[in-house]
């Protein structure tokens, strides 16, 4: 929600409202952390950390960022810097 915030000027509910759209859940669903849980899980966008023997923290964001149609400062560099596109 901060990025969208952020980035796109938004208010808090109206970040809300299109993440949640755009994940396919109801406003009320960003809050429930079992719910979230199964939504990172499904689209491979864990929580950035994680810990040991979980998706990097990089491709967290990667997968954040493509899913949520945002730019991240540290994804874009990451791309720069290795070539990649993703």
């Amino acid at each position: 929600m901060a990025r969208l915030q952020l980035n796109r000027g938004l208010r808090i509910d109206a970040a809300k409202k299109q993440v949640a759209d755009q994940l396919g859940l109801a406003v009320r669903d960003i809050a429930d952390p079992i719910v979230m849980s199964e939504v990172r899980e499904d689209l491979n966008i864990f929580r950035v950390s994680e810990g040991p023997g979980t998706v990097d923290g990089m491709a967290a964001k990667i997968n954040i960022a493509r899913k949520l149609d945002i730019e991240i400062n540290c994804v874009n560099l990451f791309k720069k810097r290795t070539g990649l596109a993703f």
